[in-house]
């Protein structure tokens, strides 16, 4: 099945950051190929701190077929590794930050996780990027394809294109 993974980064060499996480999420022996990324947007910063810096965003896509707490648990140590502290506090600045957005058609709510991300489709920064790599995605618990739930948003203020490919 697929698995839909955020990628964001507000602080230090963001490009660098989203890069790094993609490189690691790709060599893990768990996720498959083939991948599919967006472009890469830059996005004013949503419930952060006051005067936090602008993000770069995007959606990547890789094949997957385990718990999806195991995928959870290997994207959590990759933000450790790429400097993300574990103790901080919610929606604060950071190098990098990556989402597990939805794993195929599943469903699940519990202590450690909610599939597919409880806030996805409130989120212009994640509907843009992942409109790229699948617009006519119905996630689970929703009836319209990402493209129309990009489109009850309304005005794209505060997401511009940075980069249209990036290194794979």
């Amino acid at each position: 099945m697929r698995a839909g993974i955020a990628l964001g980064s507000n602080l230090g060499d963001r490009y660098e950051s989203l890069v790094a996480a993609r490189h690691a999420i790709e060599a893990l022996p768990i996720a498959g190929g083939p991948v599919k990324a967006s472009r890469i947007y830059e996005t004013e910063p949503v419930n952060t701190e006051p005067g936090a810096g602008r993000f770069l965003n995007a959606v990547i896509e890789v094949e997957y077929d385990g718990p999806a707490i195991v995928l959870l648990d290997r994207l959590q140590s990759i933000e450790a590794q790429l400097g993300r502290p574990s103790k901080r506090p919610r929606n604060a600045s950071r190098t990098i930050d990556i989402d597990l957005l939805y794993v195929g058609n599943l469903v699940l709510t519990n202590d450690e996780v909610v599939i597919p991300h409880p806030r996805l489709h409130q989120r212009r920064f994640v509907l843009e990027p992942l409109k790229d790599i699948a617009p006519e995605l119905i996630l689970p618990n929703q009836s319209q394809p990402i493209r129309e739930l990009l489109a009850r948003l309304g005005p794209a203020d505060g997401v511009a294109p940075f980069a249209n490919q990036w290194v794979s």
